[in-house]
This record gives C-alpha cells, sequence and structure tokens, in this order.
C-alpha cells in the first residue's frame, strides 16, 4: 500500500529540510566562475549562438533575395502582359480607323454617284 507509512508533520518537514539541503549541495559542488572548463563552456556556447545567428541572417537574406527575384518576375510579366494589351488596343484602333476611312469612302461614293444621276 501507498499510504501504509503515516506522513506526520514533522516527516513533511524532514524532507524539505533534506531537499533544501541537497540542493544547496548541488550548488555548491558546481565549479566557479572562473574555472578554465567553465570558460571554455562558456566560449563554445558564444560561438554556437553566433553560429547561429549568422546561419539565420544567412537564410534571411536569402529568403529576401527570393522574395524580390518573385517581385521581379511578377512586375516583368505584368509589364509584358500591359504591353500586350497596349498593342492589341493600338491594333484595334488601327483597324478601327480603317474601317472608319472604309465607311467614309463609300458613304462619299455614295452621294458622288447620287450628285452625278441628279447632274445627268
Amino acid at each position: 500500500m501507498a499510504f501504509a507509512k503515516r506522513n506526520d508533520f514533522n516527516d513533511r518537514r524532514e524532507a524539505a529540510e533534506n531537499a533544501r539541503k541537497a540542493m544547496l549541495e548541488r550548488f555548491k559542488a558546481r565549479p566557479p566562475a572562473d574555472d578554465p572548463v567553465m570558460l571554455a563552456k562558456q566560449a563554445e556556447r558564444i560561438a554556437i549562438a553566433e553560429a547561429r545567428e549568422k546561419r539565420r541572417a544567412e537564410r534571411e537574406a536569402a529568403r529576401r533575395a527570393e522574395e524580390e527575384r518573385i517581385a521581379a518576375e511578377k512586375l516583368a510579366a505584368e509589364l509584358a502582359e500591359l504591353q500586350r494589351r497596349e498593342e492589341e488596343a493600338r491594333r484595334r484602333a488601327e483597324a478601327e480607323a480603317l474601317l472608319d476611312a472604309a465607311r467614309k469612302a463609300a458613304r462619299d461614293l455614295r452621294y458622288a454617284n447620287r450628285k452625278s444621276k441628279k447632274r445627268r
């Protein structure tokens, strides 16, 4: 049974005191901050952090370059589409102008034919 042992106040107090002592012993067992091993570990951690930051900056720069390339391609495609539409509109305008000129010429011809019939 898990609760076979009685757990009174003195038992709990003693367990807490033992836990505090164990924490203190672990703290005292740590090497001092100026220990060469600790300094080497700290330098290693700093080097790893700097390398990590450098890789992050490189990834960020690559991501930005890719975004700029995609934006440039998109802009070029939009420009090409705009030029195509302008060329198509220009062709339509030219065709419409030619059609208008042909209609005017046909109208003028009909008018001239009517005038020549009246003169005869």
